[in-house]
């Protein structure tokens, strides 16, 4: 007699991208990867280094159950009195708001050009 193995049906915003915010500026991406490598293999990490980036990083996991549960265990962990905010990577609303800024700039610059406030 088979034996049936069950399968646990993800959410479609569950993926192997975490984006993570709040980190501390100094934080390398050794401490980094020693922090997120306790729930799996890491294909990436990615650290911000513009000055609207700081702070933030995309960590990339080989397997998307290892990054659900980095990001249950690690949204709230404390690194250097900073609680990181761990959220899993979403294309569609960074791009909408891209877009979003990019129709605000266009806008600004017809106002300019046409000398409207």
């Amino acid at each position: 007699m088979a034996t049936l193995k069950k399968v646990s049906k993800l959410p479609p915003e569950i993926n192997r991208i975490l984006y993570v915010k709040n980190l501390p500026f100094k934080i390398s991406s050794e401490e980094l990867y020693g922090i997120f490598s306790n729930y799996g293999a890491i294909r990436q990490i990615r650290l911000g280094n513009t000055t609207e980036t700081m702070g933030t990083a995309f960590v990339v996991y080989e397997d998307i159950f290892d990054a659900r549960n980095a990001c249950e265990h690690l949204s709230g962990y404390n690194v250097n009195n900073r609680y990181l905010v761990v959220l899993y990577y979403q294309q569609q609303k960074q791009q909408k708001k891209m877009d979003h800024q990019a129709k605000k700039k266009e806008l600004d610059l017809l106002k300019q050009k046409f000398g409207l406030e």
